[in-house]
C-alpha cells in the first residue's frame, strides 16, 4: 500500500517537523515526508530536514505582492511533488480560505492548547492567568476560521501552581511531539472520518480513565 505524501510547513526550528520525520522513518509508518517547506530561509528545520535525506525548498512570502501570490507558488510546488496531505509546524503565516478549501481536510495543524479554548497567540500565559487546572494541546483538521476545524488528536497536561510560562510551554511541548505522529497515523490509516464539525475515530482505542488536579487522595 502506498504511504500517504506528506509535506511540513514551518517557519523556525520546527520541533513538531522533527517527531513527525522521526515517526515517518519507522519502516511501517503509513507516511511518508516528501519535502519540508519554508517561508524563511534562516529557518534552523531546514537543516535537520536536509540531514535527513528530505527535500526543502524556501518560498519567502516576501518576495510576492500578496498572500494569492505566495500560495499560489505554494501549491503549484506540492503540486509538483503529488503531496497528499500538508503538516503545519510552526507555520507562522495566516493562509487565505481559498487555499484552505483547496486543501479542504488535507491540512493538519498543531495548536498548543485544549481548543476550542484559548485559541490565538499567547496561549500559555492566557491559560495560567485564567486559573484553569487542565491546558494542553490539539492536532486537528484546518478550517478558514483561526485555530479551528475538526479534533483529531488531544492531550491534557495539568498548570500546576507554581507554574512559568516556559515550565508550562516545555512541559506542553512534550506532548505535542507525541500526538502530532499519533494524528498523522490515524489519518493516513484512514481511521478517521469527518463528520461536519468533528472528526470521527473508527477503531482508535480511547482512554477511560479521568484525570483530576488537585490529586485526589483515594
Amino acid at each position: 500500500m502506498a504511504k500517504l505524501r506528506v509535506a511540513v510547513l514551518i517557519s523556525s526550528r520546527g520541533s513538531n517537523m522533527q517527531s513527525l520525520v522521526k515517526a515517518c522513518a519507522v519502516e511501517n509508518f503509513p507516511a511518508e515526508i516528501v519535502t519540508v517547506v519554508s517561508n524563511n530561509l534562516e529557518a534552523a528545520g531546514l537543516k535537520f530536514a536536509a540531514e535527513n535525506s528530505i527535500s526543502t525548498r524556501v518560498i519567502d512570502h516576501r518576495d510576492f505582492d500578496d498572500r494569492e501570490s505566495f500560495e499560489t507558488q505554494l501549491t503549484e510546488y506540492l503540486a509538483e511533488l503529488d503531496v497528499d496531505l500538508i503538516c503545519l509546524a510552526g507555520f507562522m503565516r495566516l493562509l487565505t480560505a481559498d487555499f484552505v478549501n483547496r486543501w479542504r481536510d488535507r491540512i493538519l495543524n498543531i495548536h498548543p492548547s485544549l481548543l476550542p479554548a484559548f485559541k490565538g497567540l499567547h496561549v500559555h500565559e492566557r491559560a495560567i492567568e485564567s486559573g484553569a487546572r487542565f491546558t494542553g494541546c490539539t492536532v486537528h483538521f484546518v478550517r478558514p476560521e483561526m485555530d479551528d476545524g475538526p479534533i483529531i488528536a488531544q492531550a491534557a497536561v495539568p498548570i500546576l501552581q507554581d507554574d512559568t510560562v516556559d515550565i508550562l510551554a516545555a512541559r506542553i511541548l512534550e506532548q505535542e511531539h507525541l500526538i502530532y505522529p499519533l494524528a498523522l497515523r490515524l489519518v493516513a490509516d484512514k481511521q478517521i472520518r469527518i463528520s461536519g464539525p468533528i472528526a470521527i475515530l473508527n477503531e482508535a482505542d480511547q482512554p477511560t480513565r479521568s484525570l483530576v488536579n488537585p490529586k485526589l487522595d483515594m
